[in-house]
């Protein structure tokens, strides 16, 4: 049995992570989607434990200090983080778990005790024009907002460097492929096959018993 792999999934906004999140976990329904915790309040509609873990600031706070979350931020008064538990009970499964989350986030969990299960990728858009129009064609910011999305883009596509895998989505289907086999092929690495020592140590044993060879 493998070990499950942290698949982070980073970019400005309207490059095309959360689409390409989608697309990834119908291709493979194994995957966990990682539920963060919130310290806003629950919206209409949303379910505690699928969409967030609603939790009050003391209860995130003594999560923090406990070192029970792999990543967290304040997000204009609000805290969100990533609980450690479910991850690691997850990819001890040989499950793998999925993060849609910034460059801070992915640098706290890069940084973190499973540091070694992470794979990386950050999704860049084809041009700073082809950005903006995406932002202006999904319909669901003001101008204000789109302005400030637009504002924050360069800073978050300046950290592309910390990553282990760099994808210029400038054909969603091509961008998709390309980010189905870079999971094929990470699920491979031998850290993830925690039974190949015992095999090698196996096949050792064969080799120095058998008299035939």
């Amino acid at each position: 049995m493998r070990r499950g792999l942290l698949i982070i999934l980073s970019s400005p906004s309207g490059a095309g992570k959360s689409t390409l999140a989608r697309r990834l976990m119908t291709w493979d329904p194994s995957l966990a989607f990682s539920v963060s915790s919130t310290t806003r309040g629950m919206r209409e509609g949303e379910v505690h434990g699928k969409d967030y873990f609603f939790v009050d600031e003391t209860e995130f706070k003594q999560q923090v200090y406990g070192a029970d979350m792999l990543e967290h931020a304040n997000v204009f008064g609000k805290f969100y983080g990533s609980p450690k538990g479910p991850v690691d009970a997850a990819i001890s499964q040989g499950q793998d778990v999925l993060f849609d989350i910034d460059w801070q986030g992915a640098q706290q969990i890069s940084n973190s005790t499973l540091q070694k299960h992470v794979l990386s990728i950050f999704i860049l858009p084809p041009s700073i024009v082809e950005l903006q129009r995406r932002l202006e064609q999904r319909g669901q910011d003001t101008a204000q907002t789109i302005a400030k999305r637009m504002q924050k883009s360069w800073d978050e596509i300046s950290h592309w460097s910390g990553y282990d895998y760099v994808l210029i989505n400038d054909d969603l289907d091509a961008t998709e492929e390309k980010l189905k086999s870079i999971v094929a092929t990470e699920r491979l690495r031998r850290s993830q096959q925690p039974g190949l020592v015992d095999h090698v140590r196996a096949l050792q044993s064969e080799f120095e018993t058998n008299n035939d060879l």
